[in-house]
């Protein structure tokens, strides 16, 4: 099988290759030009690309570069600023996954004769009875990043391989070490590879949409504080919001851009019955009965159920068995039934 091997210049796709190469496929790595900016994070910088060069090299198969740096603006860059700018906090790394890495580079794959792309990505995919696919966790639930690859369609996981999806973090490093590969002890890369640890968010939203100072009210409606920014705050923060200290925690509990106001409160407050989401997928289905649902790349799951509206599918209402903080709008929903996703969708107010 010919297979094209995204290569970020980390050492799970250098394993992933390798695997791959060894199992006997037609391998050829790619890198993604995506940003076009400055990157400090290690998933997009120069030093990246000759990093996954280098490896392919050392492996002895064809390595090429794809520049997506316009789709990435598109799709990933702009929809960001614009979703802070709107009051919501979105996920750059789903929606690159979404358009880019599994969107666009298959379409590409296709069109130059590849049978299947694969990623580093510590998940699994698994195949049902019935011929439908769904992604799984990885074998290191620490590292698991299944919740990344929610947005993932039955024709995607069909073309897809996820090479270490059995393997531990510490096996795919020991594995990359034996084969003397370049990227065996290379750190893991930060999310959001087009901001600067130099510049932070604050500075690279600042370039591109309008920053608004705004007060920051407890729930009585009395003024405690206030931020530079309220386009940068999340729900749930409980940094940066100018409270005096030596009181009790209080977090961001509601964000009113209209007024310019945040509301915080004590972990309580957080707390809701139900949470809306909007752009909801199932992996093959509709799933009844009580679903795990997980807020965060690495979080706990809650068990819910969800509450669908048969005249938009895509809307639902995720009903907590027991309360739950409420999901900051944008943040993704995932679903899972043991360890399979078996849907996804994305929290709205």
């Amino acid at each position: 099988m010919r297979v094209l091997v995204m290569m970020s210049g980390g050492v799970d796709s250098s394993v992933a290759a390798a695997l791959l190469r060894d199992q006997g496929h037609d391998v050829v790595g790619v890198t993604l030009k995506l940003w076009g900016g400055e990157s400090d994070s290690g998933c997009c910088s120069v030093s990246d690309v000759d990093d996954a060069r280098r490896v392919a090299d050392r492996l002895g198969i064809d390595h090429h570069t794809f520049n997506f740096a316009d789709e990435f603006t598109t799709h990933v860059v702009g929809p960001y600023a614009a979703d802070h700018a709107a009051g919501r906090t979105p996920n750059p790394c789903i929606e690159c996954n979404r358009h880019l890495k599994f969107d666009a580079v298959d379409e590409r794959a296709r069109a130059l004769g590849f049978d299947a792309v694969a990623t580093g990505h510590h998940a699994r995919i698994v195949e049902r009875p019935d011929g439908t696919f769904r992604v799984a966790r990885g074998a290191d639930r620490a590292k698991d990043q299944s919740y990344v690859l929610h947005v993932l369609d039955q024709e995607r996981l069909a073309r897809t391989i996820l090479p270490i999806g059995h393997l531990t973090k510490d096996e795919v490093r020991s594995l990359a070490a034996g084969l003397d590969l370049r990227t065996a002890t290379k750190p893991d890369s930060q999310d959001v590879c087009f901001i600067t640890r130099r510049e932070g968010r604050g500075t690279f939203l600042g370039d591109r949409i309008p920053l608004t100072p705004g007060r920051v009210v407890d729930t009585a409606g009395a003024t405690v504080g206030s931020v530079a920014a309220v386009e940068l705050v999340t729900i749930g923060q409980r940094k940066g919001l100018g409270l005096p200290g030596g009181t009790a925690p209080r977090y961001v509990v509601d964000v009113d851009r209209t007024t310019s106001t945040v509301t915080v409160g004590g972990p309580s407050d957080l707390l809701v019955a139900e949470q809306p989401v909007d752009r909801l997928a199932w992996a093959d289905g509709p799933v009844d009965g009580p679903v795990e649902v997980q807020t965060s790349a690495h979080g706990s799951t809650a068990a819910a159920t969800v509450r669908t509206a048969p005249a938009d599918p895509g809307r639902a209402v995720v009903v907590w068995q027991e309360p739950h903080r409420r999901v900051a709008p944008g943040q993704s929903v995932v679903l899972y039934q043991g360890d399979e996703v078996v849907g996804g969708a994305t929290a709205t107010d």
